[in-house]
């Protein structure tokens, strides 16, 4: 029990200042405390959220066949589900420690830019088949 309310502390702390955080104006680039860095972190994984389901909205969009569109729904899910596994066993040497927000959000980060760049391929090769190199 003890160790869960060590998780959950600094979570809590995050979420709850993050919003007070973006008001205060942090500077980013020198950032120097951890409750600091976590809310850069968390401004930049929101700024590639926002970006992965702008491109996402576009590509269900381009696809003008219902079978595709579930298609992608079911495959944009799943990737969901991967990534949030995949960054909690990728950080998963820092649970408990004060890093652990920081470390996660980089991870989701990371993944939310990789999975966006995807999307813009499929996006491109579906409104121009030669763009799709095969």
């Amino acid at each position: 029990m003890f160790r869960s309310l060590i998780i959950a502390i600094p979570l809590v702390l995050f979420t709850a200042s993050a919003t007070a955080g973006e008001a205060d104006g942090i500077d980013c680039n020198h950032a120097i405390t951890q409750i600091d860095m976590d809310m850069c972190a968390h401004k930049d994984y929101q700024a590639a959220d926002k970006k992965l389901n702008d491109v996402y909205r576009a590509v269900m969009a381009a696809l003008d066949d219902a079978g595709y569109q579930a298609k992608l729904k079911t495959a944009q899910r799943a990737w969901i589900q991967f990534r949030d596994t995949e960054c909690t066993f990728e950080v998963a040497q820092n649970e408990g420690g004060t890093i652990y927000p920081l470390a996660y959000t980089g991870c989701v980060t990371k993944l939310t830019e990789a999975r966006t760049k995807e999307l813009q391929a499929y996006l491109a090769c579906w409104k121009d088949a030669a763009k799709c190199g095969g």
